[in-house]
């Protein structure tokens, strides 16, 4: 769902100002959405992308038997002392979910296809659409 708001938001809302890089002089609104975006961002800045990844991964216990083994880590967001509105509120979240990472590689396939995550198909002339 994160994925999906990431490649919604810069389009609606614009780029924070500022340097992505200072030492290449590299703005934030110089980088492009969607896709193009991977190749502009400077290898320093991948590699602070996966350390934090990396933190986040190994700043828990996750050892078989915890509770973040299961999946728990005492972020309660949807609860209910009920547990068929809990059941129905946690099947919600999951459906949510996936529809989130259907509309994310929709977008990579259409940014993919015609250079924009919004697409312009008039300029995809090899469309099996047409």
């Amino acid at each position: 769902m994160l994925a999906t708001m990431g490649y919604i938001t810069p389009e609606i809302t614009g780029k924070i100002p500022g340097f992505l890089s200072p030492s290449a002089g590299l703005k934030f609104a110089d980088v492009p959405n969607g896709l193009a975006a991977i190749s502009k961002v400077p290898a320093a800045g991948w590699g602070q992308i996966l350390a934090y990844m990396a933190c986040c991964e190994v700043s828990q216990d996750q050892s078989a038997g915890t509770k973040a083994a299961a999946g728990d880590f005492n972020w309660k967001l949807l609860t209910s002392s009920d547990p068929e509105k809990l059941n129905a509120k946690l099947s919600a979240e999951i459906a949510n979910g996936r529809l989130a990472m259907m509309a994310i590689i929709g977008m990579f396939f259409q940014d993919g296809l015609t250079g924009s995550a919004w697409g312009d198909w008039a300029v995809y002339t090899a469309s099996p659409l047409r």
